[in-house]
């Protein structure tokens, strides 16, 4: 009887340890996919385009930028970002850090960061150079087995 007991408790130990691990596995794979979106939405910015990024975002997802509701993604692209990217030279981050918590079927992510836009030449050939500490908070929801941008709000800071 003692070995039965024995042989039970090793059993549930087992078990407990392979659904731990398991739940780990996936937790740090969903961590890394969202991780990857963030990442996916960043690089766009800086290669100054938008293609492609409709499909990171829900349909109905809101988008906030420094104290200011900017709408849908689609209507943000339409109306700010899209236009915006028109008018730079480049954009490119630094000092790049994102932080992302998964407790599904949402995630969490922090992005901190710096700026720098270098807007196009003005017509007597001269560019403005703006740089700036950023931060951005993001929550996404597995949807279809894949993680979207629900919502995104994105303040910033002259640097010191």
């Amino acid at each position: 009887m003692k070995k039965l007991k024995t042989m039970a408790l090793a059993t549930i130990l087992f078990a407990t340890f392979n659904v731990t691990k398991a739940q780990e596995t996936k937790t740090q794979t969903d961590t890394e996919a969202v991780i990857a979106v963030m990442k996916t939405y960043k690089d766009a910015i800086q290669n100054l385009t938008t293609e492609g990024t409709a499909n990171l975002f829900t349909e109905d997802s809101e988008i906030f930028e420094s104290g200011g509701v900017e709408g849908t993604y689609a209507h943000y692209t339409e109306h700010h970002l899209g236009p915006e990217l028109g008018e730079f030279k480049s954009f490119t981050f630094s000092d790049y850090e994102i932080d992302a918590k998964v407790d599904s079927p949402y995630a969490f992510t922090t992005e901190t960061y710096i700026y720098t836009i270098v807007l196009n030449p003005n017509e007597k050939g001269e560019t403005r150079t703006i740089r700036k500490k950023g931060v951005a908070t993001s929550i996404l929801k597995k949807m279809d087995g894949k993680w979207k941008i629900i919502k995104t709000h994105t303040s910033s800071r002259n640097t010191k």
